[in-house]
């Protein structure tokens, strides 16, 4: 199987030889209002033409709407037949925007010998976390092939723990840049929960994303790698791969 990182939270990946993007955000840079008044987002350009990150991709996986998970410019470049797997709650504002293959995932679907499993997540806390609502992640299981736990916009918690126990999976994709919301509220995994994630998975291998993108956030990458290997986590544990990296595994 091989993950690329195209930016921010946006993957290609190629599982059980089948192709997908997921949460695709192409916008160009500066092209977005800002999330926490610093600087319009994205913060940087795409590693390739917006057109690049879709082609020869059979399905899409939304974790949810917010803009920078599935925004305007993908909406319009992602072929209408394509099928788009997401949340429930977002099966009739998809269809809405003209898509015609929506499949909301309730708990799990097989698609072409993939058996892909939604999760959910907590994607802040206390009042933020009625604000931001609902966001999924999703675990990838095929013969031949590693688990693959995507987290998605999701802080470090118990129900994440028990994920990677019940699943154990081979690969866990995080988001990883500490962005926060309203009082500097954490919505997304920061350095010390995506270390807590490898010590939580010895066995795993942590890719962290959605990082150095969104104005929000408040780890860096280089940030990110010296606090792992502060604690004991070194560069075969945890993957932070730079835009447009591809990973084989």
């Amino acid at each position: 199987m091989q993950i690329q990182l195209i930016r921010s939270a946006t993957l290609r990946i190629e599982y059980a030889r089948r192709h997908f993007v997921i949460d695709p955000y192409l916008a160009a840079k500066h092209a977005m209002p800002s999330f926490s008044g610093q600087s319009p987002n994205p913060l940087v350009d795409l590693p390739c033409s917006p057109q690049d990150v879709i082609a020869g991709t059979e399905m899409a996986l939304i974790s949810h709407l917010h803009s920078d998970h599935f925004d305007p410019a993908a909406q319009e470049l992602l072929p209408k037949a394509n099928p788009i797997l997401c949340q429930p709650e977002d099966k009739h504002r998809l269809e809405a925007k003209g898509f015609r293959r929506v499949i909301p995932v309730r708990e799990t679907i097989a698609w072409q010998g993939i058996t892909i499993t939604r999760t959910p997540c907590q994607h802040g806390s206390g009042e933020v976390l009625k604000k931001m609502g609902q966001a999924s992640g999703f675990v990838f299981q095929a013969e031949h092939e590693p688990t693959v736990y995507w987290a998605g916009d999701t802080v470090w918690s118990e129900t994440v723990a028990d994920i990677i126990v019940r699943t154990q999976p081979k690969i866990i994709i995080t988001h990883s840049c500490g962005a926060v919301w309203g009082d500097n509220v954490l919505i997304l995994m920061d350095a010390a929960q995506t270390v807590a994630v490898c010590h939580a998975a010895p066995d795993s291998v942590v890719i962290a994303t959605h990082m150095d993108a969104v104005d929000h956030a408040t780890v860096s990458r280089e940030a990110l790698r010296l606090y792992a290997e502060a604690h004991g986590i070194g560069p075969e544990r945890l993957l932070i791969p730079a835009d447009g990296e591809k990973m084989v595994f």
